[in-house]
């Protein structure tokens, strides 16, 4: 696979329309502020937790790409970033759920870059400091979008249904 069908495979597991079903953009377009803190059990992610772990492993992964060692995502912490309602004032839910979707499409905007960037030949080198390759880096984060598009769509239907 060279970088081109790498970029196009990130490009489609994102937002350019795939053979598959929704991508991670199309499953998160039209969800509400209430959808995106709604929790099928106790314990468990939602929707908004969901996209801005997606964000956080597109900056992961474009940290590794260009060797870099800032950790200048908005976040502290790694991996999942609780979204609880309960502990954000009136009326700030909508505003910081737009915030995040805007998170998420920036982290994706700069994987891009990163990924237009890295020269053919380091491809399928170890990255600095892994044992992985860039290659297996690039395929995964797409397959990463693609697994979570497919939790947020089942999770919308279960919240559909618990309304109705």
């Amino acid at each position: 696979m060279d970088k081109e069908q790498l970029l196009a495979l990130v490009e489609e597991g994102f937002h350019k329309p795939a053979w598959h079903g929704p991508n991670l953009r199309s499953a998160l377009r039209g969800v509400t502020p209430e959808e995106a803190v709604w929790r099928p059990a106790g314990g468990r992610h939602n929707i908004w937790e969901i996209a801005v772990h997606a964000a956080y492993w597109k900056y992961a992964v474009t940290q590794r790409l260009t060797g870099s060692k800032n950790h200048d995502f908005p976040e502290k912490g790694r991996n999942w970033f609780v979204r609880d309602e309960s502990k954000l004032a009136k009326g700030e839910v909508a505003n910081r759920w737009k915030s995040d979707l805007g998170l998420l499409a920036r982290t994706h905007r700069g994987l891009c870059d990163a990924i237009a960037e890295i020269k053919e030949q380091d491809l399928m080198r170890p990255m600095r400091g892994s044992r992985q390759t860039a290659i297996r880096n690039i395929v995964g984060i797409a397959m990463h979008d693609i697994y979570h598009a497919g939790q947020i769509q089942m999770l919308r239907k279960l919240y559909g249904s618990r309304v109705r």
